[in-house]
């Protein structure tokens, strides 16, 4: 387990490797514009159309707190330096699905929302085209056999076969 100025570190290390990565495939989409215009004899792009410094710099900013955040909460959950770094490269989306997560209380007030029932309860609607062939084999089984290493569906209590 992580202390969590370690986690913090870590995570905003996360965070900047993932900026790197950004910024390098910036510079990569710059090198092959480079490349197709000096071939094509046009006017080579400049650097500035690929990276905006102030824009780019205030987002790996952004990242690298994030990072950093994401592993300081997180720290008591984290197992190991590479967890707290992969917490921190994918902060963004961690803190975005901490936020919108459903507590129990809230669950409840909302019910259940509608033409979910179904889902929720896992039936299965038989299809009325789906009929056993006329021209299967004397014998074979009308319901198809499961693929091999998986168990065939059992019927949930109190549903038919079709």
């Amino acid at each position: 387990m992580l202390s969590g100025a370690e986690g913090a570190l870590y995570g905003a290390g996360g965070g900047l490797v993932v900026e790197a990565v950004v910024t390098f495939g910036r510079l990569h989409t710059w090198q092959q514009a480079r490349h197709a215009s000096r071939v094509a004899g046009d006017v080579l792009p400049k650097l500035g159309a690929y990276i905006d410094p102030p824009a780019d710099s205030l987002a790996a900013l952004f990242r690298v707190v994030l990072g950093c955040a994401a592993g300081w909460l997180l720290h008591g959950e984290l197992g190991g330096m590479l967890a707290a770094v992969a917490v921190g490269a994918s902060a963004p989306a961690v803190l975005a699905q901490m936020g919108s997560a459903t507590t129990v209380t809230e669950a409840l007030q909302l019910g259940p929302t509608p033409g979910t029932a179904a889902e929720a309860t896992g039936a299965v609607v038989p299809d009325p085209a789906a009929q056993p062939s006329a021209l299967a084999a004397p014998g074979a089984s009308a319901v198809p056999a499961a693929p091999a290493g998986q168990a065939s569906p059992s019927p949930a209590s109190g549903e038919a076969i079709p």
